[in-house]
């Protein structure tokens, strides 16, 4: 029998006056989420928010989940989360407003992981670290289309561009992802307040180290901190442990 310790924290960062981004931590529901809004100061943050609110509000209903339960939660919390955006928005004359969001919910043995946006997921196995999902970006789009490298996409003056976002457009299009989680597994949800900051190499080296999860977290964010710290910082730990 495995269970699921896990630990998380948003930092504004060094350069915002105001933190954009919501977490959801949650292991009484198997839920945790990251979001990280977009369209204006309160605005963004609005939108991070009714997210975060709309996952608990639909994951509190009921207990004793199977995977197929678990995925139409998931995508009835980004539905629903979309249309919630989208009414303030119209009603707040608020254009552009809406968010990345992360969120993954685990139905023992397997977990089902939502995703849209440039916010990521992460899963370290065995040492080996893999980003789990895809950017939906104009620099990701070009760099997989071979029209730019890696390394420029870092630089790239359209970098900020999001491709899809919650609370954007009336049909969204979310990023669902099956798998079946092991002993030892260490999934990372964070806003790109990290990874617009640290290596992919740096994250997996801090996420190896001996060190408990708050430890870790810690570590991540003085991480981006340390390299301009340009966003906020949002970061989730959740490992797989046997009981």
């Amino acid at each position: 029998m495995s269970r699921i310790i896990s630990f998380g924290k948003s930092d504004v960062g060094l350069r915002r006056s105001n933190n954009e981004d919501a977490l959801v931590l949650k292991p009484e529901l198997s839920l945790w989420a990251v979001a990280d809004g977009m369209g204006g100061a309160a605005a963004g943050e609005v939108a991070s928010r009714i997210f975060s609110e709309t996952a608990v509000d639909i994951f509190s209903r009921g207990e004793g989940r199977s995977e197929q339960e678990c995925l139409g939660l998931v995508q009835e919390t980004f539905r629903l989360a979309n249309s919630r955006v989208r009414d303030l928005a119209k009603e707040k004359n608020h254009q552009g407003m809406g968010c990345t969001a992360e969120l993954v919910a685990f139905c023992s043995p397997h977990y089902v992981l939502g995703h849209v946006g440039d916010s990521r997921t992460y899963r370290l196995r065995q040492g080996q670290m893999r980003q789990l999902t895809r950017d939906h970006s104009l620099v990701q789009d070009q760099i997989d289309q071979g029209l730019i490298t890696q390394v420029e996409a870092k630089r790239h003056s359209l970098r900020n561009v999001i491709l899809r976002a919650v609370g954007v457009e009336e049909s969204l299009a979310v990023d669902l992802l099956r798998g079946k989680s092991m002993d030892g597994d260490l999934f990372l949800l964070c806003s790109d307040g990290l990874t617009s900051m640290v290596e992919d190499q740096a994250i997996q080296e801090t996420l190896s180290l001996s060190l408990d999860l708050p430890q870790k977290v810690d570590q991540l964010i003085t991480l981006a901190k340390s390299a301009g710290g340009h966003d906020n910082i949002t970061v989730i730990l959740c490992e797989i442990v046997s009981s």
